[in-house]
């Protein structure tokens, strides 16, 4: 009996044990089975000026790629994790949070970001690491120039320059005054296209002033006493949206009363809300307006905007970051989510993609041919004037 009790109570004890056993392979296996939600991930680098001079750009910019990120969360199963990073409006911190996203986040494509100089700054970074980035609104043209590995949403500045330079000389200015921010490559590379643009309209001798200033400063009374004295029929201003809201501020408050135009970047509540009253009636380009909007994923776009801040309406930096994810969404579809290589082709082949600016084609450089909006400030508000379509620059 002793036995057989021994026999009985040695079986139940491996019976258990195997039980045990079989519920540790069960832990193991389901361990295992979690895994692949990790991999389940992709991850996209996004870096913005979300501090520092710009922030007022950076916040317009994230606003429309989180948007877009929320419409659009998933890409072959797996979920889209914006790694997000602040380049702190700074050259040498782009460069470095660039680095960082590629080499410790693991990112496959980046997206970013609003300044010219700060995209430039990275361009080395994405290029020899060989990871494709997209700007949003950098329009200068050597962002993309001379590097297969940057792309961009944006019209660039020579088309940019143009349109204004067309619009100024419709409006009847035949001598215009030149205001750019030395330290910033956007301001100096718009105007310089300006200037080429607007000397083939109305001659040589049309640019009767070309001043200069630092980025930070805060009195333009010596630029603007001298310019005041070349009578310009315009101004021409193009530069951040602190420093060139500021600078018509002073203007008017000196009895200045000359119409000033600046570019893309003066679409910001910033400039509205250092310009107040002041900043009425000048005008610039852009590259969205709500109220033009065409295309479905406009629509979707639009409405998502306005559930998420009511009361407002996106400008074009908004609709250019928020068709900045779109380009890459499209890339990994079509190209898979691990290898930045064939991302990179993908994007760099690009064609009559539906985004919320109307259809995206890159070229051979990874520009768009895009059109642009023109806007004043009316009553506080940007408002539409017209639509400029490169074709109508080429029937000139």
């Amino acid at each position: 009996m002793k036995m057989k009790k021994f026999v009985s109570a040695f079986l139940a004890s491996a019976v258990a044990l195997s039980l045990v056993a079989g519920c540790g392979g069960g832990d193991k296996k389901k361990a295992e089975e979690k895994k692949p939600e990790a991999a389940a991930t992709v991850k996209v680098g996004v870096f913005l000026p979300l501090t520092g001079d710009n922030a007022g750009g950076g916040e317009l910019e994230i606003r429309g790629i989180k948007l877009a990120n929320k419409l659009h969360p998933e890409v072959k199963g797996k979920k889209i994790e914006l790694v997000i990073a602040d380049n702190k409006s700074d050259k040498a911190e782009s460069a470095n949070v660039a680095a960082r996203l590629i080499e410790k986040d693991k990112v496959k494509v980046i997206l970013g970001t609003y300044g010219s100089s700060l995209a430039m700054a990275a361009g080395n970074i994405v290029k020899e690491a060989k990871v494709p980035a997209i700007g949003t609104s950098c329009t200068n043209p050597q962002v993309t120039k001379g590097n297969d590995y940057y792309f961009r949403a944006c019209f660039i500045d020579p088309f940019q320059g143009t349109v204004m330079a067309n619009y100024a000389y419709s409006k009847g200015a035949r001598k215009v005054a030149i205001v750019q921010e030395v330290s910033n490559d956007y301001s100096v590379g718009l105007a310089k296209f300006f200037i080429e643009a607007f000397k083939k309209l109305a001659g040589p001798d049309s640019i009767v002033e070309i001043a200069n200033y630092q980025t930070g400063d805060k009195d333009f009374s010596a630029q603007l006493t001298n310019l005041k004295a070349k009578n310009p029929d315009m101004v021409f201003a193009p530069g951040n949206f602190t420093e060139s809201a500021l600078l018509v501020k002073q203007a008017r408050q000196l009895g200045m009363k000359i119409p000033f135009m600046g570019g893309d970047s003066w679409e910001t509540q910033d400039f509205l809300n250092v310009g107040g009253k002041d900043v009425e009636g000048v005008e610039f380009s852009s590259f969205f307006d709500s109220t033009n909007a065409a295309t479905p994923e406009a629509k979707k776009f639009l409405e998502a905007y306005a559930k998420e801040y009511k009361g407002e309406q996106p400008g074009g930096l908004t609709a250019m970051a928020y068709d900045c994810y779109l380009i890459a969404l499209a890339a990994m579809e079509k190209a898979g989510t691990d290898d930045s290589q064939k991302i990179r082709d993908a994007i760099a082949a690009t064609k009559d993609l539906e985004t919320a600016t109307g259809k995206t084609t890159l070229n051979a450089d990874g520009d768009p041919i895009k059109s642009a909006v023109v806007k004043t400030i009316k009553d506080g508000k940007f408002t539409y004037l017209k639509t400029v379509n490169p074709e109508d620059l080429k029937a000139q």
